[in-house]
């Protein structure tokens, strides 16, 4: 009966390489979540309040934020375990993920502010015309 030698190095290599394509995969995932450009620029609606509230709609970034919260967990893994020979690439597309999603998530909040505001100022302005 043969007996298969473990070699530490050997899985300690599988194990990086299997970390790196985690993280890989992740940063994939989060990035096929962000909003199409076309839902975020191409919206019909009858009036303003419409756009916003489908513009608001299409900025959910929910599921993108998960997936890079878990490329990031598995990337932190792999370089406080010293696993990576080189992974400035990975480090610098978990930045680049993380910037869209932040400034997605702050237009969102920009736009439930117009959003909340648009129909009081919508009235403010019929009463100030009717009484004149």
């Amino acid at each position: 009966m043969s007996q298969t030698t473990l070699d530490d190095d050997d899985l300690f290599g599988e194990a990086a390489e299997e970390i790196r394509a985690d993280v890989e995969r992740h940063l994939d995932a989060a990035t096929a979540e962000l909003p199409e450009p076309s839902t975020i620029w191409e919206v019909e609606s009858a009036n303003t309040l419409g756009v916003l509230n489908a513009l608001r709609s299409s900025l959910e970034v929910e599921a993108a934020r998960d997936h890079l919260r878990d490329a990031k967990k598995w990337y932190t893994m792999g370089e406080r375990a010293d696993a990576f020979d080189d992974a400035a690439d990975l480090a610098d597309r978990i930045e680049s993920v993380e910037s869209i999603v932040r400034r997605v998530e702050e237009t969102s909040e920009t736009v439930g502010e117009l959003t909340a505001s648009i129909p009081d100022l919508k009235g403010s302005l019929e009463d100030a015309h009717e009484e004149s």
